[in-house]
């Protein structure tokens, strides 16, 4: 099976039986090696170690070494039967120089049957090994059968270590693969359109890091699918009252109903251009939003700007009898800006003040100085905004009309089209307003030095 957590069980089985082996193998070597040093110190003579230590200082070797053992042999107590040791000394390099067996002489000892024999020291330096050997079996089937105890208990504690590791393997590995499974199950529920799939967040910190980020992700896409509604269904409203009001007249003329006259024709023509700019508006936004507008920067005098801008939108104010005023701070510095976008930003803004201005009422357009930035505003004496509807000014297709009437004109999506440009600029966009006090809508571009200095 091709599952994380079999294959994680099976690792922690494989590494806790290896680790086993591994303990098991080597604790046995050096019991084995142990008891085999125990059982020979137990069968030598105590006399016998520091005759040999003597020896070595009086001869500077082992030469003549045999007297010492027929000196011991000849001593009480020192056994001479079958079942008597048999003592075997090797030099230090491991070189046999006395062999009562008959079985080593001249030969070498290895490594191991030197670990297992009895050093001699002189000063604190090995110059010799003493291996004894038992002639008489018992002893020696006696130490072999409690090696053999040993280790057998050595392999039943290995295997059962390994089947709890196996356990625990499982156990683990199906908790640390489990929320793996939640997080592929709502993937597939995601990906075949249930949005509201989420994850429980757990496990360690990577998992539980990699649950957080699914779970932001699908909040991010639900709420990107309901902004698209939102949006479709706006534009399918917008579009449907100019489409409505042109197919309406046009039925109305071809019934006879509506005469057809130069006046009637014009009232159709002027629903094609409400038409024709909410499309703009709507392609505009659409550039805006995917990080596709062009802007052909160009230094600008921010003082000039406003001063064109107010000539724009003079003669509208006048014939809604609204003073339009301009507040420009002397010697402001330049802007690098797209001088036709900051134009459509401020038409915007103009547009919305005219809107909701009364007859005798006041704008005022300035411009002056906010720290490394030009700071540009249009401020009105209409009706204001509540806190609601301040959150809400700049999100596409909102209106201060509640029942979203076009008795006033706009698209609803002017001021958002504003933000974008102006956030493209490098600039920030805001509004300041109280009900029933007029509303301050303010942009910031930032300066050409400073903007060169980002640059």
């Amino acid at each position: 099976m091709n599952k994380l957590w079999v294959k994680l069980a099976l690792a922690f089985a494989l590494v806790t039986l290896g680790g086993i082996a591994a303990a098991g193998l080597l604790a046995n070597y050096q019991l084995s090696t142990g008891f085999h040093r125990y059982m020979m110190q137990n069968q030598v003579d105590e006399r016998l170690l520091p005759a040999l230590t003597t020896h070595y200082r009086q001869h500077d070797g082992w030469a003549g070494v045999e007297g010492v053992f027929q000196t011991q042999s000849g001593n009480p107590g020192h056994g001479k039967g079958r079942g008597a040791p048999k003592h075997i000394l090797a030099d230090a390099s491991g070189r046999v120089v006395y062999d009562e067996t008959g079985t080593y002489q001249g030969g070498t000892l290895s490594k191991s049957q030197r670990n297992q024999a009895i050093p001699v020291e002189v000063d604190g330096r090995t110059v010799g090994f003493l291996l004894i050997s038992v002639g008489n079996g018992h002893s020696t089937g006696t130490a072999q059968a409690f090696l053999a105890l040993i280790t057998q208990s050595l392999l039943q504690a290995g295997v059962l270590a390994g089947l709890m590791g196996l356990v625990l393997g499982v156990i683990i590995a199906r908790h640390l693969s489990q929320p793996l499974d939640y997080l592929a199950r709502a993937a597939r529920q995601l990906s075949q359109g249930d949005l509201s799939q989420r994850v429980p967040v757990s496990g360690s910190d990577e998992v539980a890091e990699v649950m957080t980020a699914f779970n932001e992700m699908a909040e991010a896409l639900q709420r990107s699918e309901a902004l698209r509604r939102n949006m479709i269904a706006d534009i399918a409203h917008e579009l449907r009252t100019p489409l409505s009001v042109i197919q309406g007249n046009l039925q109305a003329m071809l019934d006879g109903v509506y005469p057809l006259t130069r006046a009637e024709i014009a009232h159709v023509y002027d629903e094609t251009l409400l038409l024709n700019r909410l499309v703009s508006d709507l392609r505009s936004l659409t550039q805006a939003e995917a990080g596709r507008l062009h802007l052909n920067l160009v230094s600008v005098e921010p003082g000039e700007l406003v001063m064109g801008v107010g000539e724009m939108f003079r003669e509208a104010a006048r014939e809604k009898r609204i003073a339009l005023e301009k507040a420009i701070a002397p010697a402001l510095p330049a802007i690098q800006a797209d001088p036709d976008r900051l134009r459509q930003v401020f038409a915007n803004l103009l547009s919305n003040a005219l809107r909701h201005t009364p007859a005798g009422g006041r704008i005022l357009i300035g411009a002056d100085l906010a720290e490394d930035a030009v700071r540009f505003s249009v401020e009105d004496t209409g009706p204001g905004l509540s806190a609601e509807e301040r959150a809400q000014v700049f999100e596409r297709f909102w209106r201060a009309d509640a029942s979203r009437s076009r008795d006033r004109g706009g698209s609803g999506l002017g001021l958002t089209i504003a933000r974008y440009l102006v956030e493209a600029h490098g600039g920030q966009i805001g509004v300041e307003s109280q009900p029933g006090q007029g509303s301050h809508f303010w942009f910031t571009i930032p300066a050409e030095a400073s903007a060169d200095a980002r640059r």
